[in-house]
């Protein structure tokens, strides 16, 4: 419903409006469960704008057939032309379609274009702090695709998080330290050594192997030569 809040916002109630006044008019049952009623677009855009399941779950405890609730029901929406009703029909075995007129949506446009970059603001999260963290590669590892997705998904949800009214902060998570970051380091002065013509024999267990590693061992040779090889590791690391 993200597409037009408003519209819906103004119809969501209507339903419960119209089946509680039906409730006082001893149409139906008194004290009928209403939470189980929604409004939504159909699954097949050219039934309408908006379907309601009210029939179908207050068709048994109301003790009617959900077809005949649902046109008593589909009457009284079609009444409401002060809502911008064109259209109600009754849908299978009791889903009411309801169809909005062309004003209707033209007002929401225009409500839309007022409102600017502030349509579809909203104060849910009533300011509660969040931390999203996303992206945030393991130096460790190449980059993959996963890792654009990530910042995508990470981004998109964040955004919409502020959107709704919580306070957000965006985490990016470096992690250059640590033993992670010390075997890396052995791991790429093994592969430099290669670059300098080195027999490292075995490749040492808890390492890294990846070939990922080998452009990173000659890039250091051509920054620095020669000058780490027989280097104490506390030098180099």
């Amino acid at each position: 419903m993200t597409q037009y809040p408003n519209i819906f916002k103004r119809f969501q109630g209507v339903v419960k409006v119209i089946i509680e006044d039906m409730m006082a008019a001893s149409a139906l049952p008194a004290n009928l469960d209403l939470s189980r009623i929604t409004l939504e677009p159909p699954r097949d855009a050219t039934h309408g704008d908006f379907a309601t399941n009210a029939a179908m779950v207050l068709a048994k405890p109301a003790g009617m057939a959900p077809k005949a609730l649902a046109e008593a029901i589909a009457a009284k929406l079609a009444a409401r032309r002060d809502l911008g009703v064109s259209a109600v029909s009754v849908a299978g075995p009791g889903f009411i379609n309801i169809r909005l007129d062309a004003a209707s949506w033209q007002a929401a446009l225009a409500e839309l274009l007022a409102a600017g970059e502030g349509f579809g603001t909203s104060t849910v999260g009533a300011g509660v702090k969040v931390n999203v963290e996303y992206v945030s590669a393991n130096p460790t590892g190449p980059l993959h695709v996963g890792h654009g997705r990530g910042t995508v998904v990470g981004d998109v949800l964040a955004n919409l998080m502020a959107k709704a009214g919580y306070d957000v902060t965006r985490e990016y998570y470096i992690n250059d330290a640590g033993s992670q970051i010390d075997t890396l380091g052995r791991a790429v002065y093994l592969r430099y050594l290669q670059a300098c013509g080195r027999d490292v024999g075995e490749w040492p267990e808890g390492l890294y192997p990846g070939e990922y590693l080998v452009p990173v061992g000659a890039a250091l040779r051509a920054v620095h030569g020669d000058a780490l090889l027989d280097q104490p590791e506390a030098q180099w690391l």
